[in-house]
């Protein structure tokens, strides 16, 4: 059965595909020019970046639990050729199970316990190829909205926690940002972008 953050952006995204709203957003962009070779997205939502990273030139995995992103990213994948496959997953038990040159996880790691949360960023860093780059995004403490997530069923990483899981990597582009959020509430977002030595 789904999970609640699960239909929460199921939901979303039916909106989305409706009006067919695209666009990558700041996180994206950010991580775009640093993909290459083969890419795992983990928690691809909608696949804007995984359907452009295909379109630069990656093969792209691509994984999520919603039904509505998965289709539309197969869809979109057909119809232009792309080398791309999307698959719908239960991220909260899926196991990496090769290396790839770069692994994306944007917007996904907090969805979880903070024991499932630390070993998925323990797996991903672990399954980045040497020289490769992981694009870690999170929300991080100091953020005041949890509409998405379920009760006791998330983990907000203290600010720096990413940067302390690659050290020895080299940081290719790290930002923090905040934005507003629903009834008078704050998104504290950390993003990290390394190469592997």
């Amino acid at each position: 059965m789904p999970t609640h953050s699960v239909r929460f952006f199921d939901t979303q995204f039916q909106r989305q595909v409706s009006a067919g709203e695209y666009v990558l957003n700041p996180f994206e962009r950010l991580a775009l020019p640093h993909l290459s070779g083969e890419v795992l997205d983990l928690g691809c939502g909608l696949g804007n970046l995984a359907l452009e990273a295909a379109r630069a030139g990656c093969r792209v995995t691509a994984l999520d639990g919603s039904p509505t992103g998965i289709a539309r990213i197969r869809e979109t994948a057909l119809a232009e050729n792309l080398p791309l496959e999307a698959h719908e997953a239960d991220l909260s038990s899926w196991t990496i199970d090769r290396d790839y040159d770069c692994i994306v996880a944007i917007g996904l790691l907090m969805f979880f316990p903070r024991s499932r949360a630390e070993a998925l960023l323990a797996d991903i860093l672990a399954r980045v190829k040497p020289g490769g780059v992981v694009v870690l995004n999170t929300l991080v403490q100091g953020t005041t909205f949890l509409g998405m997530f379920e009760a006791d069923h998330h983990h907000l990483f203290p600010v720096g926690a990413l940067g302390a899981a690659v050290a020895g990597w080299t940081v290719r582009a790290e930002s923090f940002d905040s934005f507003p959020a629903p009834g008078d509430t704050l998104k504290v977002f950390d993003t990290l972008i390394a190469r592997k030595p």
